[in-house]
């Protein structure tokens, strides 16, 4: 794949939660401005918030508590994505949802973040919110003056939920049980491209790398 720097760049990236794909998109978008980093959790918030028909669908299986079905958060994706250039994050998550993206849009590369899982575990649960002001601290490396204290306020910090060990190992039971046949579904199309590696210093040269080659000046 070559790509003049005119020409668009349609990718996906692809992470276990807490593989650092927040931090690798801001890179690419930051680096390569043309290309638009479209999340499919903020545009099915953005769906409900406006109150549009598919939002108005969406909106009564998440109060419900349940997952929102794989054709509607198809049609709002679908819908969302740019003409141009894009980094898709969080869709597809499923061999159905990439067929159905392939039949709307040519995708050019598959950024797929491996990290080891017990890597990101001891990640995500030795994470600390300030719930005030969203402050991040992680115990071992970058621990709050004050064990359990916001640094600027002195107030309580919390663990999320979501960062809990027995729920972040859920999460990640779920992500595994769904990326193998995607990884499957894109290697087979010669658009899949893994950077493994423990921390973001470590994978983002990679990803530097294969973009520098993707394009030419």
């Amino acid at each position: 794949m070559k790509l003049t720097v005119a020409q668009q760049l349609r990718a996906i990236i692809m992470g276990a939660p807490g593989s650092g794909k927040g931090t690798i998109s801001a890179r690419i978008t930051e680096n390569y401005g043309k290309m638009a980093h479209r999340s499919s959790g903020d545009m099915l918030r953005a769906q409900v918030e406006k109150g549009s028909g598919v939002g108005k669908e969406a909106k009564r299986f998440m109060d419900g508590g349940q997952l929102v079905p794989d054709h509607l958060v198809t049609k709002i994706v679908i819908n969302e994505i740019p003409e141009g250039a894009f980094l898709l994050d969080g869709f597809p998550r499923t061999v159905v949802q990439a067929e159905e993206l392939g039949n709307s849009v040519e995708v050019d590369a598959v950024i797929d973040l491996d990290v080891p899982f017990d890597v990101i575990e001891e990640r995500l649960t030795s994470r600390w919110v300030h719930p005030g002001s969203g402050r991040v601290y992680n115990t071992g490396f970058s621990d709050p003056k004050v064990p359990g204290k916001d640094d600027v306020t002195g107030e309580d910090l919390i663990q999320r939920d979501d960062d809990k060990p027995e729920t972040v190992q859920a999460r990640l039971k779920v992500y595994e049980d769904t990326c193998g046949p995607l990884r499957e579904f894109y290697a087979k199309q010669g658009k899949l491209h893994t950077f493994s590696g423990n921390a973001t210093a470590v994978i983002w040269p990679q990803v530097e790398e294969f973009l520098k080659k993707a394009y030419k000046d």
